[in-house]
C-alpha cells in the first residue's frame, strides 16, 4: 500500500493570491514596531524637550507594551464580532492619531497617555494581521507571508535606527512620529482594498475571561519587570512598597500565576459548556501545539534576554554611546530579518521539528561563541559572526513556530493564534529581560565580593563604604565617580576598578552561557513539534510534504454493497 495521496490537478497560477494584503500587513507591523523603537532612539531629545528624566520615557514604553498584552485576547474577539477589516481600520486610525499626539506632546503625561493608547489599539491590530494572512494565503504563500510578518519587526528596528536616529540629531525627534502618522494614513487607504472577512454577529464576548486575563497579564508583567529594581526576594529602596520586608515583585508574580490558573479554569468550563470564551483552547488542543508554544516562549525569552545583554556589554564594557550601540547590532538585526524571510524555503525539505532543533543548536552555539570571545574590542570578526549566527537561528525559529501554529488550526481561529502569539511574545520578552537583568546583577555582586577578597589592595573599609549588594553595571568612569574620595589611595582605586571590570565581563559571560544552556534545553520541546505543516496538506501534499514524513494509519475496509 502506498503512503502517497493523489494530488489534485490544480493550477499554481490560479492559487496565487494578490500580495496587496501582505503589503498592508507588513507596513502596519512596521508602523506599530517603529513607534516603540523610535521612542528608545529619541530618548535624549524627548527628555530635553519635555524636561523629564529618561525613566519617564521608559514608563511610557512599558505602558504601551502592557496595554497591548493585557487587551490582545479581547482584541481578537472584538475583530471577530464586529468585522476584522472594520476594527482594523478604526485601530490603525487611532494609532495614527496617538502618534500625532506623541509628536505634539507638551508634557510627560501627554506622552504617557498617547503611548498607552497606541498599545491598546495594537491589541486590535495584531490579531487582524494574522487573520488577513490566513484568509488570503495558503501553502507556500502563507509560509512566506508569515516569514515577512516576523521579519517586519527587526526591519522596523533598523528603520527606526536609521530614520529616527537621523531625525533626532538633525531636524528633531518629533518628525519620526509625524512620519508614522503618514504611514498610518497610507495603511488606512490601502485597507479599503482588502476583502471583508466574514463576521460572527452572534459571538458574545466573554468579559469575565477578558478581565481575568488582563489582571493576570498585568500582575505578571509588573512583577517580572520589577525583579531587578524592586528586589528578587527582599525589597530594595526603589520598591514602591513592601510586605514585612519582602519585595512586591515575587508577590505580584505569584498573584499573576494564580489569576492565570483561574483564567484557564474558566475557559475550560466555558468550552465544556459550549459557550463563547475569550480564547479558544483548540489553538492548544494537542501536545504538538503546546510544544510549539514552549519553543516560541523559550526562543523569545532567550532572544530578548540576549538583546538586552549585548547592548549592556557594548555600553558598560566598551563605553559605546546609544547610537553607536544601535549601529553595532545592525548585523544581528539584519540576520533576524533575513532568516525570518527565507526560512520558508526550508519547509518543503525538512520537517518543523528538525528546523527548530537545528535552530536552537545554532542559537546555543552562537551564545557560547559570544561568551568566550567578547572582550573590549567589538571589531573582532568572530564576535560579529556570533551575532549573525544568533540572529539567523532566532529569526528562523520565531517565523517557524508562528507558521506551524497557524497551519494547525482552522482559519476562523486565526485571530486567536495572532492574539496568543502577541501574548507569548510580550510576556516572554518581559520575563527574559527581567530574569537576565536580575541574574546578571546578582552574579556581578557575587563576583565583585570574591574579587575584592582576592585583592588585598582593596581595604575592608572601602568595601563597607560601597554596598556590594547594591552593585550594578557601571563603566570605569562611573565607578570612579561613585567611589570618589572614599578610596584610601590611587592604588586602591585602581584595584577597585580592575575588580569591577573583571567582574562585569565575567557576569555577562556567565549570563550568555546560561542562555546557551536554556537554548539547548529547548531542543526537548522542539522534538515534540509536528512532522509537517498541517495546513499545507489538502491541495499540494505531494509537492510540499515528502511522503516519509507522513504516517498513514491503517483503516479496515467498510462493509457494504460494492460500488
Amino acid at each position: 500500500m502506498s503512503n502517497t495521496l493523489p494530488t489534485a490537478p490544480t493550477s499554481t497560477a490560479a492559487q496565487r493570491a494578490s500580495w496587496l494584503p501582505l503589503i498592508v500587513v507588513v507596513l502596519t507591523q512596521i508602523q506599530a514596531s517603529f513607534a516603540v523603537n523610535a521612542l528608545t532612539v529619541s530618548m535624549q531629545g524627548i527628555t530635553s524637550d519635555l524636561d523629564t528624566p529618561a525613566t519617564s520615557v521608559g514608563t511610557a514604553i512599558t505602558a504601551g507594551t502592557f496595554s497591548m498584552a493585557a487587551f490582545i485576547l479581547l482584541g481578537a474577539k472584538v475583530g471577530a464580532r464586529f468585522g476584522t477589516r472594520k476594527v482594523f481600520q478604526i485601530a490603525v486610525g487611532i494609532h495614527a492619531a496617538a502618534m500625532a499626539c506623541v509628536a505634539l506632546s507638551l508634557s510627560p503625561a501627554m506622552l504617557f497617555i498617547a503611548q498607552a493608547s497606541s498599545g491598546a489599539v495594537i491589541a486590535l491590530i495584531a490579531p487582524a494581521l494574522t487573520v488577513f494572512i490566513a484568509t488570503n494565503y495558503k501553502d507556500e504563500q502563507q509560509a512566506r507571508a508569515i516569514g515577512l510578518l516576523a521579519a517586519a519587526i527587526p526591519a522596523a528596528g533598523v528603520l527606526a535606527l536609521l530614520i529616527a536616529g537621523t531625525f533626532a540629531t538633525t531636524i528633531g525627534w518629533r518628525y519620526s512620529f509625524g512620519l508614522m502618522v503618514l504611514l498610518g494614513a497610507v495603511n488606512l487607504l490601502l485597507s479599503f482594498r482588502l476583502k471583508d472577512v466574514p463576521t460572527q454577529p452572534n459571538l458574545k464576548i466573554d468579559w469575565t475571561g477578558a478581565i481575568t486575563a488582563a489582571i493576570a497579564i498585568i500582575l505578571l508583567s509588573f512583577g517580572f519587570s520589577g525583579l531587578s529594581t524592586w528586589g528578587v526576594w527582599f525589597a530594595t529602596d526603589q520598591a514602591p512598597f513592601d510586605i514585612v520586608g519582602l519585595s512586591p515583585a515575587p508577590i505580584l508574580i505569584l498573584l499573576g500565576l494564580i489569576a492565570g490558573q483561574l483564567f484557564f479554569k474558566w475557559i475550560r468550563r466555558r468550552q465544556d459548556a459550549k459557550r463563547s470564551r475569550i480564547f479558544d483552547l483548540r489553538v492548544l488542543a494537542s501536545s504538538s501545539e503546546l510544544a510549539v508554544t514552549a519553543c516560541m516562549g523559550l526562543m523569545l525569552f532567550v532572544g530578548t534576554a540576549a538583546n538586552f545583554l549585548i547592548p549592556l556589554y557594548m555600553q558598560m564594557v566598551q563605553g559605546l554611546s546609544g547610537i553607536e550601540t544601535s549601529f553595532s547590532i545592525i548585523p544581528y538585526t539584519l540576520s533576524i530579518f533575513l532568516a525570518s524571510t527565507f526560512v520558508a524555503f526550508l519547509y518543503p525539505k525538512f520537517p518543523p521539528r528538525t528546523i527548530a532543533q537545528a535552530g536552537f543548536v545554532v542559537v546555543a552555539g552562537a551564545l557560547v561563541l559570544l561568551a568566550f570571545t567578547i572582550r573590549n574590542d567589538w571589531g573582532q570578526i568572530i564576535v560579529v559572526l556570533g551575532l549573525i549566527l544568533l540572529g539567523l537561528g532566532q529569526g528562523a525559529i520565531v517565523a517557524l513556530v508562528f507558521n506551524t501554529l497557524l497551519s494547525a488550526v482552522p482559519k476562523h481561529l486565526a485571530g486567536d493564534v495572532g492574539a496568543w502569539r502577541g501574548l507569548v511574545h510580550n510576556l516572554s520578552g518581559s520575563v527574559g529581560i527581567a530574569v537576565a537583568s536580575a541574574f546578571a546583577v546578582g552574579m556581578l555582586a557575587s563576583l565583585i565580593a570574591s574579587g575584592a577578597a582576592a585583592h588585598p589592595e582593596v581595604s575592608d573599609d572601602l568595601i563597607s563604604k560601597v554596598n556590594i549588594s547594591d552593585a550594578n553595571f557601571m563603566t570605569n568612569e562611573q565607578l570612579e565617580a561613585t567611589i570618589g574620595d572614599r578610596a584610601g589611595s590611587p592604588a586602591e582605586l585602581a584595584a577597585a576598578i580592575e575588580v569591577n571590570a573583571e567582574a562585569r565581563l565575567r557576569a555577562l559571560q556567565y549570563s550568555l552561557l546560561g542562555l546557551a544552556g536554556l537554548a539547548l534545553l529547548a531542543i526537548v520541546p522542539a522534538g515534540g513539534m509536528p512532522g509537517r505543516m498541517r495546513g499545507t496538506c489538502p491541495n499540494n501534499l505531494n509537492r510540499m510534504i515528502p511522503t516519509r514524513w507522513i504516517r498513514t494509519p491503517w483503516t479496515p475496509p467498510r462493509k457494504g454493497p460494492e460500488q
